[in-house]
């Protein structure tokens, strides 16, 4: 399995395996979203770093979305796990192991302290694979919506 940064070409594929995320997280279809992280994804904004595996055949089979972070509490920076997903057909064939590993060496490479991510609780299969990478974290992750106007 290789793992290699997001290269225009990829769009059409990429684009598949991330509606499949999309699909799989529940979300509605929406063709924007999808064309708009991957302008993201592909030029790098919002710190965003787009990673893919693929197969003997250069055929996309996983993609990694991920996004460095500051860590104040540390002084150090970390790498967000943004999104990870593994063609049905691919699962079990190492695509979401090489993509954890590389995003570890790039974390290590830049100094990071940490390559973090959530996911949820049911998701068992791809919990096994996190469990042999990583150690689940004991917080809980909420989420506030934003208002307009900033508290005086």
């Amino acid at each position: 399995m290789k793992v290699r940064a997001v290269e225009p070409r990829d769009q059409d594929a990429w684009s598949h395996l991330y509606a499949g995320y999309r699909a799989f997280y529940r979300l509605p279809e929406d063709s924007d979203a999808v064309r708009t992280t991957w302008q993201w994804v592909r030029d790098g904004e919002h710190g965003l770093v787009g990673l893919v595996a693929v197969d003997d055949g250069d055929c996309l089979v996983a993609l990694a979305n991920l996004r460095w972070f500051a860590r104040p509490s540390s002084a150090t920076i970390g790498l967000y796990l943004d999104d990870l997903f593994t063609a049905p057909e691919a699962r079990g064939g190492g695509a979401a192991g090489a993509l954890l590993e590389h995003a570890a060496a790039r974390a290590g490479e830049a100094g990071g302290s940490v390559v973090r991510w959530i996911t949820a609780p049911d998701n068992a299969a791809a919990r096994s694979v996190y469990d042999a990478h990583a150690v689940a974290t004991p917080w809980v992750t909420y989420d506030m919506q934003p208002t307009r106007a900033v508290p005086s």
